[in-house]
């Protein structure tokens, strides 16, 4: 099978209510949701993990009911054929026409362009925030805006900040499962065990490649792509393709390691080889410094 995973997606699918691909439709969701399968059988992920993609897929296009009229996660996760897990993507279709975790797969995530739709935060905001805070969902974005670190931005005030909060917990209510705890992480430990396999595999040439769209005239596939699994976690990994990485020349040093379970929302984390401090020469996970000390596995 070829590297370019790009033009494997199944054909579009007309919606069952509409008669057309429109988005946010149970037709348009349905066909986003085959399409994470199709590229996730492409790229070797779990075959499990597939089939519940198809088998959702097959569920909604079968439903009497408008998924747009089904208020909130728990309502969702209620649906035949919606489990936890696909009740967040569906929901985050639902709440902002775009899925984050498909367009990673096809090598099109621009979360400059995704925050862009904020209220208040412009183009250069945008960037500005992606390369400080390497954020690339709205619900990182989100828990920046209440922990602190949007401060860090330069252009965010004490009331920008308030605006984009007030703006998310609007839109993103929709989505957020019950009880969901930002923090809930996988240990330091298992996600640079996660940047080793990439790391080794990448290095190998074992790994599938996806052409990404940013920074990429020629339309090269050359981003390795990573899908593997540690107990209830699973987990994608992808050298960072940012314009920080491509301008510091980090794009093959920095990894960037995506991971979820069922009924909770994504996360990520970036892990970068320390250049200074005592772990000066290892591998680090962004944001959780303190707790590799222990545990970092050498960059080499």
């Amino acid at each position: 099978m070829s590297t370019e995973t790009q033009n494997v997606l199944e054909p579009a699918r007309p919606d069952t209510h509409t008669g057309r691909d429109t988005p946010r439709t149970n037709g348009w969701i349905a066909e986003r949701l085959r399409q994470a399968a199709t590229l996730l059988a492409a790229q070797g992920a779990n075959p499990f993990r597939i089939s519940a993609y198809r088998r959702a897929a097959d569920a909604i296009e079968q439903l009497s009911a408008d998924l747009l009229e089904i208020d909130g996660h728990t309502a969702l996760v209620a649906t035949p054929g919606i489990g936890p897990s696909i009740a967040g993507a569906v929901a985050e279709m639902l709440a902002t026409g775009r899925w984050g975790f498909l367009e990673r797969l096809k090598g099109a995530s621009d979360p400059e362009a995704l925050f862009c739709s904020v209220p208040g935060i412009g183009p250069a905001l945008a960037r500005d925030i992606q390369e400080t805070l390497h954020l690339d969902s709205l619900e990182a974005l989100e828990a920046a805006a209440h922990d602190g670190r949007l401060r860090q931005v330069p252009g965010f005030g004490a009331r920008r900040a308030a605006m984009v909060r007030s703006t998310l917990t609007d839109l993103l209510g929709r989505i957020r499962p019950p009880a969901r705890r930002i923090a809930d992480e996988p240990d330091v430990a298992i996600l640079l065990d996660v940047d080793r396999e990439y790391r080794d595999k990448a290095a190998a040439g074992s790994l599938r490649k996806i052409a990404p769209k940013r920074f990429n005239p020629n339309k090269d596939a050359w981003l390795p792509v990573l899908h593997t699994e540690r107990g209830p976690w699973h987990f994608t990994a992808l050298y960072s393709n940012t314009a920080r990485a491509h301008q510091l020349g980090r794009t093959a040093d920095w990894v960037v390691v995506y991971f979820h379970r069922d009924a909770w929302q994504d996360g990520r984390r970036t892990i970068v080889t320390e250049t200074q401090g005592p772990a000066r020469g290892c591998r680090v996970v962004r944001g959780r410094e303190a707790e590799c000390l222990v545990v970092s596995f050498p960059s080499t």
